[in-house]
């Protein structure tokens, strides 16, 4: 609960009595390797805090293939933000990559944390607008590097958690083959 309270505590100030209901309303739960915690077709329920783990956002596109969008790793929150507050069918799933234990809140728990704590809607503005601007700026590097630069800005973005993702889905992410990772790779060794 200690990683979950800090993390908020970076957005704004928070009195005992507020944590205490943040944390009444946390449940733990753990999600075997490959688990979804969210399903495209499906409205999202639930926001997490990934305490262990990382997750990867994936959707398949129109030729069926499969894409790695996004991975988080621990002490971040975890959902399809905007499905989620909006209560709409998500087009990606949340894939569990790794065995993960998270510290979930329902829709309504999390709703009544929006609705009891003064000032809340100022925390979870600045904590998703970090993450979009994280994602952003992972994401416009993809565009504009070739593809050995593109791996090593993985390398340095997600440095805590590049080493426990497999191969296949770092190449899914950067947007090219096995095949070409595996060359990069032998080449930046």
């Amino acid at each position: 609960m200690k990683e979950l309270i800090n993390f908020i505590l970076q957005f704004g100030k928070l009195n005992e009595q507020q944590i205490q209901l943040i944390i009444s309303k946390a449940t733990p739960v753990k999600f075997a390797k490959e688990g979804y915690l969210t399903e495209a077709g499906k409205v999202p329920r639930q926001v997490g805090f990934l305490l262990s783990g990382v997750v990867r956002f994936v959707y398949y596109n129109n030729k069926g293939q499969e894409i790695t969008h996004y991975f988080v790793g621990e002490g971040q929150f975890v959902t399809d933000y905007a499905r989620f507050e909006t209560q709409i069918v998500a087009s990606e799933y949340i894939q569990a990559i790794t065995p993960c234990e998270f510290l979930m809140f329902e829709k309504e728990d999390w709703d009544e944390i929006g609705n009891t704590i003064v000032g809340w809607a100022e925390i979870e503005s600045k904590m998703a607008k970090k993450c979009l601007h994280e994602s952003i700026e992972r994401r416009s590097r993809l565009i504009t590097e070739d593809a050995a630069s593109r791996y090593r800005s993985f390398l340095t973005g997600f440095e805590k958690i590049a080493s426990r993702v497999p191969l296949a889905y770092v190449a899914s992410y950067l947007g090219i083959t096995q095949q070409s990772l595996s060359r990069i790779r032998k080449n930046i060794r």
